[in-house]
């Protein structure tokens, strides 16, 4: 999987971020706007607002694409950049989001000859395995996840993200940042307990939070692991963080191309339905499917839950 620098300069409005070839931003919309309880961006004619934080500084973006070669961001409100460093964060930050650093061309190339693959590859050409940079939200995400359906998950996730995060507001709207796991590592049980979800999920989050606060647990050592397996392992000692949440983690935030949540139900579904059979797949039968994607586990997944939603 090859990966290349971040392609961009600044215009008169903003920025502008190249993009690969295999790339569809009317694509990546459109898995974006798959549940209307989404609290973290807004999308409305075709744009994407959301606000970051970079550098300790609030921005608010408005991310669009007059064609597929480049992503144009402005700043909106009095939430321009102070300087090159805070820009330079911002193109990151969405470069990362929509992993525009892996060239697809040797996925698609295998999709095409993959009976799982070929369907969901063409269907959905130029979609890209939307990331969740920051590690504590894809921590949190994971966690508020385990063992409920999607729709309650996001209900879960606007709940947390209106009592503990921050906001901008333009235009009398708000845009709300993700809890930072400062907030989060000072809280007890008790105050989690409006947002209606298990004590053991109340734990591990701010379990988790204290781990980042104190140094414990850091992206980059995550990174410098050495291997997926090493990462996975330091995941795995966390309080629960179980196999599932560890590869979503690994796929979604830490940019491993071979993380493969196996035992995922949506995965199964999915297959389920591309073949056409009544029965689920056992754990051989998806070893043996998989073995042709080596490195592109985590594209194989993505494009397979998409089939589903």
């Amino acid at each position: 999987m090859s990966s290349h620098s971040i392609k961009w300069e600044v215009d008169e409005n903003g920025l502008v971020i190249f993009t690969p070839k295999e790339f569809s931003f009317s694509e990546n919309l459109r898995y974006l706007s798959r549940s209307a309880n989404e609290c973290l961006y807004e999308i409305s004619d075709q744009k994407i607002t959301r606000a970051l934080s970079i550098e300790n500084e609030r921005l608010l973006l408005e991310i669009s694409a007059v064609s597929d070669k480049f992503l144009t961001i402005r700043f909106l409100g009095n939430h321009e950049p102070g300087n090159h460093q805070v820009k330079a964060g911002a193109a990151a930050t969405i470069h990362d989001w929509f992993d525009l650093g892996t060239n697809l061309a040797p996925f698609y190339e295998m999709a095409r000859k993959d009976p799982l693959l070929h369907q969901p590859a063409s269907q959905f050409f130029g979609l890209r395995v939307l990331g969740i940079p920051d590690l504590f939200e894809a921590l949190a995400w994971g966690i508020l996840g385990q063992q409920i359906n999607l729709a309650y998950a996001y209900t879960l996730k606007r709940r947390f993200v209106e009592k503990y995060g921050d906001y901008l507001e333009y235009r009398g709207k708000k845009f709300w940042l993700f809890p930072t796991p400062e907030k989060i590592a000072g809280l007890s049980i008790e105050d989690l307990a409006d947002l209606k979800m298990t004590v053991k999920k109340c734990e591990y989050l701010i379990d988790v939070a204290r781990k980042m606060t104190n140094g414990e647990l850091a992206k980059a050592d995550l990174l410098n692991a050495g291997d997926m397996k090493a990462a996975e392992k330091m995941l795995t000692g966390i309080r629960g963080i179980g196999p599932w949440t560890a590869h979503y983690v690994l796929m979604r935030c830490l940019r491993f191309p071979s993380a493969f949540p196996i035992d995922d139900v949506g995965l199964h579904n999915s297959i389920k339905g591309i073949l056409g059979t009544s029965k689920k797949p056992s754990k051989e039968e998806i070893l043996k499917y998989s073995a042709a994607w080596e490195n592109w586990e985590s594209y194989a997944t993505f494009y397979l839950w998409r089939f589903l939603y």
